[in-house]
């Protein structure tokens, strides 16, 4: 027996917290009563589970890792008609969303599944999982701009933790410069709001790892799927 929520994140309804919200709403049954509470479990081989009258079906569980590119949206459908990334993903009969968010102007390393549990702790800040971050900005950071990032910023919503951060270069013909950023938090537009905060304001940004993941062997546009290797690292990590 295991907590409905858990199950309609599992199969790939929603994540944790949205299936929640479904329980909470009204819109889920279970053998054809309708059910509200949190804590209601069931067993999701014998159980017929429906939401807005629609049976669930456990599908088999895929992680991708995609690069995502540019301008392409991340979610599911754009009210806008922009690109999304569900858009490079039609021809898989599975149904994954996005683990977290990359900005419309940024791009890289993107993981898409329909494994809710797994999506749940890559989040999640207590498993602390690591994503570094390549930022192309104007100016150049001095030690002190560096060592204010190492600490934690004070941003509108709060102070970021700490993140490791290293300079990789300056050009002085147009004078920007280039920082990897190491952080596990997933603040909307949080590298270059620190970074801003700083004064440098980010030109590009690319996303180059994910855990242990890297973009290695991928162009724009382009995913894969994990080995059975690579999840059960993944899953070890976040233990």
């Amino acid at each position: 027996m295991e907590r409905l929520q858990k199950v309609l994140a599992q199969a790939g309804v929603a994540s944790r917290r949205r299936s929640e919200e479904l329980i909470r709403s009204g819109r889920v049954k279970v053998n054809g009563q309708r059910v509200t509470e949190l804590g209601t479990k069931v067993n999701p081989r014998q159980d017929r589970i429906e939401v807005d009258d629609r049976p669930v079906v456990l599908e088999r569980k895929r992680t991708f890792l995609f690069y995502k590119p540019e301008q392409v949206i991340t979610s599911m459908h754009d009210p806008q008609g922009r690109k999304v990334v569900a858009d490079y993903f039609r021809d898989i009969p599975e149904r994954v969303f996005p683990v977290g968010r990359l900005d419309y102007d940024t791009e890289g390393l993107l993981i898409m599944t329909n494994d809710g549990e797994l999506t749940h702790r890559l989040l999640h800040p207590r498993y602390k999982v690591n994503k570094v971050y390549i930022a192309t900005v104007e100016g150049k950071p001095g030690p002190k701009a560096l060592k204010q990032l190492e600490r934690g910023v004070k941003l509108e919503d709060g102070w970021t933790a700490p993140a490791k951060v290293r300079f990789l270069s300056h050009s002085s013909q147009d004078n920007t410069s280039r920082v990897e950023l190491t952080i596990y938090e997933g603040r909307k537009r949080q590298v270059r709001r620190m970074l801003k905060a700083v004064g440098h304001r980010v030109i590009h940004l690319i996303r180059v790892r994910f855990g242990f993941l890297t973009l290695e062997g991928l162009s724009k546009g382009e995913f894969r799927e994990l080995t059975d290797e690579e999840i059960q690292r993944l899953k070890k990590e976040i233990l």
